[in-house]
């Protein structure tokens, strides 16, 4: 199976750059990075996903001829982007538009994409490929790609993602429950179907995860996955949605819990679990399958993780974040949640000061050795652990709620403006909400530039040692 997501700064750079004065078809180019997924985890099938990389024009002289059904140019380009793309690691694509209509493959589109697969293969051997999308006036997007002579790969899915998100995927795919009708209601006979075919992670099942997990259900969201290393307590039970005493007892897995709990709704929702840390090698699978991405975890190396995931391959991560502190007499009570969101044009978490280094590296000290983890910290070279945090169900529910809405505004702009904000904060002890703003660091790999944005796989993965 393939699908695809094109960040939509590429999607405005491309529909900008491509729309002409006099109504003609216009054409650029494009690279991809891509993800091999040797199992999904909803369905156990490889996959393939292609992530944009770069926008590329075609020189003006290249330029054959135009009109409302055809645009022709010279394949002198499409050569040098084939190098290009070969020493980059990248797959070549060619994009145009049909201004006048949906997207589609035309018999002409067919035809002309023959023969340039006959240059692909004439230059590079058998068994490349390059890709094609279609940009249709009514915004919708068309894609394949060409493998071998007279071989093409339909793209099942073209995901749209920044602090916008929109789904192309065929219609007759995609089936909504009734038991959805009064949220399609509100937004419309398309919602239902495009949350239907969503496919999201939710990494950290406790006292924000699990209320996001079970809204997104309830949502109608076609696949959840389910990420944790934990297992209920005693003390979780006054804020893990699903869980119950006997969990305790047990010490039942959170994600066990959870999906339990989805599933005996019987809402038809797909659940797949991981249990284990989120940078593990072999969650990353699923987590390059997820459309989007809810982090709800409180360590500061997952996050750090997550972070440089969102970039690398172009999956939004939700981020979110409580600070509670009792009153006392020298200072009221705080309490406050935050919901960041991480993707190709916002600022990243280091940049923004939500992730401290220090940290994250104890804390992979003391997930890889603790031994060495628990010498260092009797000699006070790792702070170590304090208190538990407070925690209330209603604040965590809350926070859930605050970051889940923001999935809905980036498909629905039911605040209209351009999508997501980066960040909002609720201040629960002062009824209080704002959204911040920062400038990324000039140094920054993730957020001062579009050095990884849409990279896909590497080595070693996301550029991260160990």
């Amino acid at each position: 199976m393939l699908d695809m997501i094109i960040l939509d700064a590429h999607e405005a750079e491309l529909r900008a750059a491509l729309t002409t004065a006099d109504g003609s078809e216009a054409a650029a180019y494009l690279l991809f990075g891509s993800a091999e997924i040797a199992a999904d985890p909803w369905t156990q099938a490889p996959r393939r996903r292609l992530v944009s990389r770069r926008v590329l024009s075609i020189p003006p002289e290249d330029l054959i001829s135009a009109s409302g059904v055809h645009v022709t140019w010279s394949t002198r380009g499409f050569v040098k982007l084939l190098k290009q793309a070969e020493q980059d690691g990248l797959i070549a694509a060619i994009v145009h538009t049909h201004p006048g209509s949906t997207a589609f493959f035309s018999e002409q589109d067919d035809r002309n994409e023959r023969d340039l697969l006959g240059i692909v293969s004439n230059r590079s051997g058998n068994g490349h490929s390059f890709a094609s999308v279609v940009l249709g006036g009514d915004s919708s997007i068309a894609a394949r790609l060409w493998t071998s002579p007279g071989t093409m790969e339909p793209c099942r899915r073209v995901l749209v993602t920044g602090k916008r998100i929109s789904l192309h995927v065929s219609k007759e795919t995609v089936h909504a429950p009734e038991s959805l009708d009064r949220q399609a209601r509100l937004f419309g006979p398309m919602f239902n179907p495009t949350i239907r075919a969503l496919r999201v992670g939710i990494v950290g099942c406790g006292g924000t995860g699990s209320p996001t997990a079970m809204m997104l259900a309830r949502l109608g969201i076609g696949g959840l996955l389910l990420v944790d290393d934990d297992v209920i307590e005693l003390t979780n039970l006054n804020r893990v949605h699903g869980a119950r005493r006997s969990d305790a007892e047990a010490r039942t897995p959170k994600v066990e819990v959870l999906a339990r709990e989805i599933r005996s709704a019987d809402l038809g929702v797909e659940v797949a679990t991981f249990r284990g840390w989120v940078g593990d090698a072999d969650a990353r699978d699923a987590l390059r399958s997820c459309d989007v991405i809810f982090g709800c975890t409180d360590d500061h190396d997952g996050r750090l993780f997550l972070n440089r995931f969102a970039y690398f391959y172009g999956i939004p991560v939700i981020d979110m974040g409580l600070r509670m502190m009792p009153a006392r007499e020298d200072r009221p009570y705080e309490m406050a949640a935050r919901v960041t969101v991480v993707a190709p044009g916002t600022p990243c978490l280091l940049c923004r000061g939500l992730v401290v280094p220090r940290l994250a590296a104890e804390e992979a000290l003391r997930r890889t050795d603790p031994a060495e983890y628990e010498r260092r910290k009797a000699e006070a070279y790792v702070m170590g652990g304090g208190d538990p945090a407070p925690a209330v169900v209603t604040f965590t529910t809350e926070t859930a709620c605050m970051a889940i809405n923001e999935l809905l505004q980036a498909l629905t702009l039911f605040r209209g403006g351009e999508g997501m904000k980066p960040e909002r904060r609720r201040r629960f002890d002062t009824v209080d909400d704002r959204s911040t703003t920062v400038k990324p660091r000039i140094e920054c790999e993730m957020c001062a530039g579009t050095g990884v944005w849409g990279l896909g796989d590497v080595e070693p993965f996301l550029h991260r040692m160990g």
